[in-house]
């Protein structure tokens, strides 16, 4: 008896949220943190990518800042080099991370997209509340200046910065298939989702994209992106013959992040030039 009551509890509670999956749509339409409250315009013509309102805040504290955003275009065919940065979590458990991307191109030009959780004013991050449809999912593409000192600098996490061996034209498309995305993700939000849609997830799909190899969608390192730099390594995508977790030192960014925190050529300054 007990046994059928539990069942149809959990038969009401299914059906329960069904109708709130199907029914609770995502939006771009809402009183957004200031971090998050401008979206990025993309336009592709050819290998022309324009780019309004690149973010580039100025910060004093984490809830402190100066917004601030630029206009940018890039050559697809100038594009030289793409990283990886892995952004473990301070006082979480082991494996959580933040995972986000950065463009190299000639003449000295940078461009970070970080995949994220578009945040509501007042609302933080749940792992569980990222499960039901709370979060709209954002691609924030920013200056280094912001989006690596925020974390290096402010927030006082640990980053490690990887170059990827990839080829040139492997790191265009990987660029494009990106852009696509932020130019899609402004007319037709979607929602974030702790275990399908996630910085490292969306960064998965793009690596699936432009990789000749098998890229797991479903893999522990997924879940948990502070093993994400392993699976890389795995995958071929760091020049690194050394166990990648027993040499993460040399690709750690915060000292010099720190150092040259008001450099003009920051991002140059961060890969050690």
């Amino acid at each position: 008896m007990i046994g059928k009551i539990v069942f149809r509890i959990i038969l009401i509670l299914a059906f329960v949220y069904l109708l709130f999956f199907l029914f609770t749509k995502p939006s771009n339409n809402r009183d957004w943190s200031t971090d998050q409250a401008v979206l990025p315009e993309v336009q592709i013509n050819d290998n022309l990518v324009s780019v309004k309102n690149v973010r580039n805040f100025s910060y004093k504290t984490t809830t402190d800042y100066t917004p601030g955003y630029y206009d940018s275009a890039f050559d697809v065919s100038r594009i030289k080099k793409a990283y990886y940065f892995v952004e473990p979590f301070q006082g979480q458990s082991e494996g959580v991370a933040h995972t986000f991307l950065s463009f190299e191109f000639e003449g000295g030009q940078f461009v970070a997209v970080s995949v994220e959780i578009r945040k509501e004013k007042g609302e933080t991050f749940s792992a569980l509340k990222g499960l039901f449809r709370q979060y709209e999912l954002t691609y924030v593409i920013a200056d280094e200046r912001d989006v690596v000192k925020l974390r290096t600098n402010y927030r006082k996490d640990d980053v490690f910065m990887y170059p990827l061996s990839i080829s040139k034209e492997k790191t265009a498309a990987l660029f494009l298939s990106m852009m696509k995305r932020a130019q899609k993700l402004a007319v037709e939000p979607e929602f974030y989702n702790a275990l399908t849609s996630t910085c490292t997830s969306n960064i998965i799909d793009h690596a699936r994209e432009i990789s000749d190899k098998e890229v797991p969608r479903w893999h522990r390192a997924v879940i948990l992106p502070n093993y994400s730099d392993q699976l890389a390594q795995e995958l071929g995508f760091l020049d690194e013959t050394e166990p990648v977790w027993t040499v993460r030192h040399k690709y750690k960014i915060n000292e010099l992040a720190e150092k040259y925190a008001d450099d003009p050529l920051f991002s140059k300054r961060i890969r050690g030039r």
